[in-house]
């Protein structure tokens, strides 16, 4: 499988005041199970102060949080989408991301890079990050 290099991406800068300026975060590919990354990051940013949407194809809830299964299904407004998933998913994501009209940041997570998909969420006024883990961008502050 051949990596792709994160030409669209945000600087260290911007993703600090990203991190200060967000307050719900959509996180698609949470998972329930307590040993995964997805989980292990949600826990922390709950605990951190941030609201976090869990978007999963299972579950009733997932750290105390209602599940969704589709970012269309979330009936209140989101400042972030961070993905948990593939990046042969970030395309369709993306799509569903400026359909809500209100995500403010596409976030992939560490080691996941679309920059087709980014480029299309960048274009529709979204700030992006990918190849990040905001949990260690908080960490290392």
């Amino acid at each position: 499988m051949e990596c792709e290099f994160a030409r669209v991406n945000s600087s260290n800068e911007e993703i600090l005041e990203i991190l200060d300026s967000v307050k719900v975060i959509a996180m698609l590919g949470l998972s329930p199970d307590e040993s995964k990354a997805s989980n292990m990051v949600a826990k922390f940013m709950q605990q951190r102060g941030y609201k976090i949407v869990p978007v999963y194809p299972k579950e009733d809830t997932i750290l105390g949080e209602k599940v969704y299964r589709s970012l269309a299904e979330i009936p209140f407004e989101i400042d972030m989408v961070d993905i948990f998933r593939k990046p042969a998913a970030f395309n369709a994501i993306a799509d569903a991301a400026i359909a809500r009209g209100d995500v403010k940041v596409f976030w992939g997570q560490l080691g996941l890079v679309n920059n087709e998909a980014a480029q299309k969420a960048k274009d529709a006024g979204m700030k992006v990050v990918q190849n990040h883990c905001p949990k260690i961008e908080l960490q290392n502050r």
